[in-house]
Order: structure tokens, then sequence, then C-alpha cells
């Protein structure tokens, strides 16, 4: 069966081969109770990650390298990862948070029917997805976590190898916006939380997106302007990512997402741009 699950249609038989997105089936790097996601994903006792080996997206920067490229990672059944689940939720995870999912979208959802947690369970997305495909997993969201990386096409294609990246991820967050939102005090419990990396020499991009965000997200939805670019991955060819950004570049996009109005705003101090924050990939 050709596999047309993302945006990238690479048409593998996923059943004999790898796609674009470097995996067959289900691949997973490490899962525990991650504390350094937005407080509300956190919140007291930590996430529940399950890291997810394997992306469509190619991201010249990515934080995640060895897992996105599939070079960490076991092996599981839908079945098998519906036990990691359990033993999350056992462990006193305050959700079951999903990271790079939506190349796999089609195999969590039939764990995720074989065994709903009773925590919140947190779609911790990329944003370059297909809505058909969020559409058959999203009876089992109670959050959706996308990115939204770029807007400009040139930048996406550059750093991504995506030049329709922000045309999917517009239509993802519009289709995610949808949820109805819902908080236990401080914790999120139901809606959606869209999350944007400030990059080297990008800030006038950022400010297109929070422009789209400002017309496509509810009053009140809550947005994290991330400061915690770290140089990695393969960015020996884009010199103008060797290095992290300023406090002017971050300063600026902060601002401009006070003066459009944002009310529930989550940001970073310099600090969060350390390679300590970075999971050990050890499963």
């Amino acid at each position: 069966m050709q596999c047309t699950l993302c945006p990238v249609e690479c048409g593998a038989d996923r059943e004999k081969r790898a796609g674009r997105c470097g995996v067959k089936g289900l691949s997973v790097a490490k899962y525990y109770l991650h504390p350094y996601e937005e407080p509300p994903i956190s919140y007291l006792r930590g996430s529940g990650t399950v890291f997810f080996g394997g992306c469509s997206l190619k991201c010249a920067f990515c934080q995640n390298y060895e897992v996105s490229r599939a070079r960490r990672g076991k092996e599981l059944t839908p079945k098998e990862l519906a036990e990691i689940f359990i033993q999350l939720e056992n462990l006193g995870a305050e959700n079951v948070n999903l990271v790079t999912p939506d190349h796999v979208s089609d195999l969590i959802a039939e764990a995720l029917a074989y065994r709903k947690p009773n925590i919140p369970v947190v779609y911790n997305s990329g944003g370059y997805a297909k809505v058909g495909a969020l559409e058959r997993i999203a009876p089992y969201v109670d959050v959706w976590l996308p990115d939204v990386k770029f807007f400009s096409p040139a930048l996406s294609a550059r750093y991504t190898g995506r030049e329709d990246y922000f045309r999917y991820a517009s239509e993802a967050v519009a289709f995610m916006a949808q949820k109805k939102p819902a908080w236990a005090g401080g914790k999120m419990l139901s809606g959606i939380l869209v999350r944007h990396l400030v990059m080297p020499a990008c800030s006038s991009d950022s400010l297109r997106i929070l422009d789209f965000l400002k017309k496509t997200l509810p009053d009140g939805a809550p947005v994290s302007l991330m400061r915690q670019y770290t140089p990695m991955g393969e960015i020996a060819n884009f010199p103008e990512l060797n290095r992290k950004i300023t406090a002017r570049e971050y300063g600026r996009v902060v601002d401009y997402a006070q003066s459009l109005g944002f009310t529930n705003l989550y940001t970073q101090d310099k600090s969060s741009a350390e390679t300590a924050f970075i999971p050990q990939w050890d499963f």
C-alpha cells in the first residue's frame, strides 16, 4: 500500500521499506516524565513524553536530530505502544505527550483505540500534516501542541526541505483551533497551544506567523515563543544558523506579540538555549 499519510506523499510501501520519514512502522526513541514543557503541559509531575523516530521534515537545525533521522529508536507494535501509555499513566504523568507523531498517526490511533489513557493525550507535532490524517486521530486527542516554524516558502524550503510547509501547517492549525479549551487550575486539559521557535535572522518571518495566529486562534489560546534555538544538526552549509538568537531578535518578536494582544503568552529566558535540556536517547 502506497503511503500518502503526510504531505510528502512519498508512496512508499511501508510494510516493506521506510518512507521519506525514515521509518516503516512505530519507532520509539525514549519515553519518560518530561519536566521542561510549557507549564500547563508539564504542570506538577511532568508530561509523559513519547519520542517517535523519524520525521517527514528534514530540518537542518533539528535539536532531536538522531531521532528525526531514525538513527535511534526501538520498533514497537501498536499494542506495545499502548502498554507504554499505561506505564506513563501509572508513573503519575500529567498527560501522554506524542512527540513528532504525524508520520505514524495511523498506528498511534490504533494504539489509542486499544487503550486510551485516563489522562489527556497531547499531539505534539511539527505542524506539517494533512487535515485528513488529523481528522482520523482527532477523536483520541485532547490537546493539540503544534509548531508553526516558518511563514516564508523560501525559508522553509531552505531549512526544512519543504517549500509548502506553511500551506499545510496553516490548514492544520486552523483545524486544531476548533478544539474547545478546558483547564483545571494551571493544567491544560483540552484545546490548542501553538509553539514558535524564534530563529537567527528570521524575526521578520516570526512577525508574519504571529499575524496568522492572531487571525486564526480563539481569544485566549496560549502561544509559546521559544528562545531555545541552539546550533545543532546539519548546519555546515547554513552559516547564519551557527549562533544563538540575540536578545534584540527575541525581544522584537515578544514585543510584537504583546502589541497584537496575545494574553496567554509563554516566553523563555536566555538560559533555555542550552544542550542540557535536550534528552539523552537511551531506549
